[in-house]
Formats: structure tokens, C-alpha cells, sequence
């Protein structure tokens, strides 16, 4: 039995009902230059409770075919983006 594929990424999108659309960046070598290079993948994940919104970072695992194009579950969600009214509570 094998483990579930397991990715953290960013939240781009939350305008569909029980989906956000998650992009994950990975690095790779260059297989003749040898420079590394960022590779993104975005991927439709169900979110059930509609919790994760726009520039979430959010840990998605692999499950059962919920639909015809979402493959993964959201896990949880790692950290909120901080917004103005937030930085200037701080200031104070």
C-alpha cells in the first residue's frame, strides 16, 4: 500500500462551490544546464466547507476521484494572508 501524495500551495481561486483551485511550485534541474528551475501545477481541490479563500496557503492530500477533475482533499490550511487592517493593529 502505497502513502497519499501530499503537496503545500497557494490558493488562486475560490468562485466555485466546494472547490478552490491550489498552485504548488517545485524545483527542478535543468537536465542539460544543470540550472534550477520553478515548475508550477495548479490543481482543482475539494474544500467541503468552503474555509479556504484567496491567497491561503493551504496542505492538500491525494484521495478517491471526487469529480472529473479533483483528485485532492484540502488538509488544512497553513497560514491566512495578513491584511492591511492587520498590520496596522500592530503598528499601534
Amino acid at each position: 500500500m502505497g502513502k497519499r501524495k501530499e503537496f503545500v500551495g497557494t490558493v488562486i481561486s475560490d468562485k466555485m462551490q466546494k472547490t478552490v483551485i491550489v498552485k504548488t511550485m517545485h524545483l527542478s534541474k535543468h537536465s542539460k544546464y544543470g540550472k534550477i528551475i520553478k515548475r508550477y501545477k495548479k490543481f482543482k481541490v475539494h474544500d467541503e466547507k468552503n474555509t479556504a479563500k484567496i491567497g491561503d496557503t493551504v496542505r492538500i492530500v491525494e484521495t478517491r476521484p471526487i469529480s472529473k477533475d479533483k483528485r485532492f482533499r484540502v488538509a488544512g490550511i497553513l497560514k491566512k494572508p495578513r491584511t492591511a487592517h492587520e498590520i496596522k493593529e500592530e503598528i499601534k
